[in-house]
């Protein structure tokens, strides 16, 4: 059974810096998609950043801030967060398609204020 576990959420200054890492326990593929949506009180889940092999996507809106890395051994990903601003805080959540499957972690909470 894969599990994913995000950790590294918290509460942050706007301009501050935070780094989320899943931590996915059974074997994934570099080749196979993980990604972090996130998720802000009374909306819906959204993309945040994407890594398959080396290719990364991201948000416009985080896009120059935010970078996405992924480690195989362990299996971990990271999001490294910066110049954060108060309308990044949300739940955020890491995502991994494995084979037919797709799996999400609990979600880790980011907050964003003075």
């Amino acid at each position: 059974q894969v599990q994913l576990v995000e950790s590294g959420g918290g509460l942050v200054q706007p301009g501050g810096s935070l780094r989320l890492s899943c931590a996915v326990s059974g074997s994934i593929r570099d080749t196979e998609s993980m990604a972090w949506y996130r998720q802000a009180p009374g909306q819906q889940r959204d993309f945040v950043a994407r890594i398959v092999g080396s290719d990364t996507l991201y948000a416009p809106s985080v896009k120059g801030r935010f970078t996405i890395s992924r480690n195989n051994a362990p299996n971990t990903m990271y999001l490294q967060m910066n110049s954060l601003k108060p309308e990044d805080t949300a739940v955020y959540y890491c995502k991994a398609e494995i084979g037919r499957f797709t799996y999400w972690g609990q979600g880790t909470q980011v907050t964003v204020s003075s």
